[in-house]
């Protein structure tokens, strides 16, 4: 048996507190939304972030308290219906595509579902508990914290269908740094057998798992992520209308929805402006391009004479460097112009820079499952193993990913033509 007072490798803190700094900082994004912000649905990917606040306390109240507090009480006998995402096995739920027409129960409402679930864990974690549970917990952190990026990325998308260009958060001077170029230098890696996935002395979630071998040939991977400047000049070259460049899928999906740049941008008076968390703003130049799909991406290194890197090969380069990035705790929430910085030791020697954070960077795998994956039993095994078809990795974070949630085996996953997300890439090549 763990107490909660004693030290948890996964917990670097005691877990109560953990679970309250976790919480209240999901509670702290919801501040600047008003009710109508908080309920209405833009579209059937994103979520309310009223529905945000009021899942991730279901998580807990299903998987923690129901079965292990004992005397705790539902909050609402409907609530489970309501804001269960896609547990098969826990019961029915509320239909996704039309989560935005929950105009009850009010913001007001689901922030006291929040106090009352608060108020049970804060209970139970003050007692001992078993090291099992204290994982239990962990993952719903773990998970709370995804969805504390998903509720600004579906906040921003909320607020881009809006006319009057709405802030999340009052607007900044960019601080745009002088141009830079295109030509970030590239970093070499010789390959040859290399481990993969997570190892088992911190959390993980369970896609990252088991860490094995793989098999890397030498290749080289761009210093940094590609850069709205070189976007521009992909557009301004007919990229977006050569299919040449295009899987026959992502064509498609471009001539059918109209891409003609990243989602968001908008080209006033020769100008290219996007719509960000902090308002509407001219594109930085030199910052990571963001919100592109896989097909964009993969087509864009088509365009440049390069390729996507496989998961691993990204997963190789990043175990190397510190997880370090633009995150969301920064408070700019967009991405921003990174610097190359040399080797320590070597002025003359590069690497890979900003492989955390600013923007989730497509790889060319998909979402599969790793040799000897295996489900966790009961709904919990729902989480991922799922959803191990039809979707391509990203790696690495993004402006809006929570501070110390990354690492180098961190999967992320959506289907190849999503956007919304903040989405880019880096290039890479065979040696």
């Amino acid at each position: 048996m763990h107490s909660a007072k004693q030290k948890n490798p996964t917990f670097p803190q005691q877990p109560r507190e953990v679970y309250q700094q976790v919480r209240g900082g999901t509670a702290a994004l919801a501040v600047p939304l008003s009710n109508a912000d908080a309920t209405v649905q833009s579209m059937e990917d994103a979520s309310p972030a009223k529905w945000h606040l009021a899942h991730t306390s279901w998580f807990f109240e299903t998987f923690v308290l129901v079965p292990h507090a004992e005397g705790y009480r539902l909050f609402s006998e409907v609530f489970p219906f309501l804001f269960n995402s896609y547990y098969e096995q826990v019961g029915a739920r509320f239909p996704r595509s039309t989560r935005g027409l929950l105009t009850r129960p009010s913001l007001e409402e689901v922030n006291r579902y929040r106090t009352h679930v608060d108020g049970a864990m804060n209970q139970l974690l003050a007692k001992s508990v078993s090291a099992d549970l204290l994982a239990l917990v962990e993952l719903g952190l773990q998970h709370e914290k995804q969805h504390q990026e998903l509720l600004l990325t579906d906040i921003l998308h909320l607020f881009a269908q809006n006319p009057m260009r709405p802030a999340y958060r009052e607007g900044q001077p960019l601080g745009i740094t002088p141009a830079t170029g295109t030509d970030a230098g590239w970093t070499d890696y010789a390959g040859g057998t290399v481990s993969v996935g997570a190892d088992s002395k911190a959390f993980a979630f369970d896609c990252e798992t088991p860490r094995h071998e793989t098999l890397l040939r030498p290749f080289r991977l761009c210093n940094r992520a590609v850069t709205n400047r070189q976007w521009a000049a992909f557009i301004d070259d007919g990229g977006y209308t050569n299919p040449a460049l295009w899987l026959s899928d992502g064509i498609a999906h471009a001539r059918d929805q109209g891409w003609q740049a990243p989602l968001y941008w908008e080209q006033q008076d020769g100008v290219w402006w996007s719509v960000t968390l902090r308002g509407f703003q001219p594109v930085d130049m030199d910052a990571p391009v963001t919100h592109v799909s896989f097909y964009e991406a993969d087509a864009f290194a088509a365009w440049a004479g390069k390729r996507l890197p496989t998961e691993a090969e990204w997963e190789h380069a990043a175990a190397q460097v510190a997880v370090e990035g633009n995150f969301a705790n920064s408070g700019r929430l967009r991405p921003k112009p990174q610097a190359i910085k040399p080797h320590t030791g070597d002025p003359e020697a590069s690497a890979p820079t900003g492989l955390f954070g600013d923007v989730w960077e497509w790889t060319a795998s998909a979402f599969l499952p790793y040799p000897g994956f295996k489900a966790a039993s009961g709904a919990v095994g729902e989480y991922n193993g799922k959803f191990m078809s039809g979707q391509m990795v990203l790696k690495g974070g993004s402006c809006v990913s929570p501070e110390g949630h990354l690492r180098a085996s961190y999967r992320n996953f959506f289907q190849p033509e999503k956007r919304w997300q903040f989405s880019g890439l880096r290039l890479a090549e065979d040696i």
